[in-house]
């Protein structure tokens, strides 16, 4: 089957309804099972693969500027930090996009918000981002605190020591990362929201520690093998639209 990862990226039709900008992303990934992995998904969606393989992401990063279009940002609401678990799908063949395991963020009002208007399984968490100016390290952690389930925690610390070279399509770099649909369920019925931000500056990153316990809430094995793909983007800024239902 091919499918269209082009077509994804260009901006949709129509009004965005949120404004957003998502900083400092570490982009991990590790290779894992399908049966596994597609046994989590809404049956609706087919698993995406990239050469036969799958893949989970854990994406730790920080939301800024966050608000309904036409609204000034309000820093102690705009911006808070976030992770999420992920995995690729697709709807019979076109929309490649983002199936969420979780999502962790630093904001209760808007772990609330994002659970009602976007039907995503957001969590509360603590959180912490350092960046130490002499070794340019970034330390970062996080604890859920609620839904369960509990625990689900992170603390992983990189470096960024590459070149900014966005992802040719085509690569496995642009399959991870360039992803601009997502999907949701809710009440048996099914959903699709799109974003548009430009290419990430993608860079390679380099984890030096990363202890969690996310994957494992989520119900996901992570292997024990070689340690994850490592990407990091400086940042973007998004619009995001409206929800969709998807039908037939």
């Amino acid at each position: 089957m091919t499918i269209d990862r082009i077509a994804p990226t260009r901006r949709p039709r129509g009004m965005p309804v949120m404004k957003q900008r998502w900083e400092e992303l570490l982009f991990m990934h590790w290779e894992v099972d399908a049966d596994a992995l597609r046994a989590l998904i809404p049956p609706e969606l087919e698993l995406d693969t990239f050469d036969g393989r799958a893949f989970v992401g854990l994406v730790p990063f920080t939301m800024r500027d966050v608000r309904p279009v036409f609204v000034p940002p309000f820093p102690p609401m705009s911006d808070f930090h976030e992770t999420n678990v992920r995995t690729y799908v697709h709807y019979k063949g076109r929309d490649p996009g983002v199936w969420f395991f979780s999502l962790d963020a630093a904001n209760s009002i808007a772990v609330r918000i994002a659970r009602a208007w976007f039907k995503l399984p957001y969590h509360y968490a603590t959180m912490s981002m350092q960046r130490d100016m002499q070794s340019n390290v970034v330390s970062y952690k996080s604890e859920r605190h609620w839904p369960e389930p509990v625990p689900a925690a992170l603390r992983t610390r990189y470096e960024v020591p590459g070149f900014i070279e966005p992802a040719r399509p085509g690569t496995l770099e642009h399959f991870l990362a360039e992803r601009y649909v997502l999907f949701s369920k809710a009440n048996e019925r099914l959903f699709l929201g799109r974003v548009h931000h430009v290419p990430y500056p993608l860079q390679t990153a380099r984890v030096l520690e990363v202890e969690e316990t996310l994957l494992r809430a989520a119900k996901i094995k992570r292997p024990d093998g070689p340690p994850p793909l490592q990407h990091y983007a400086s940042g973007v800024d998004v619009d995001v639209w409206s929800l969709e239902e998807v039908r037939g």
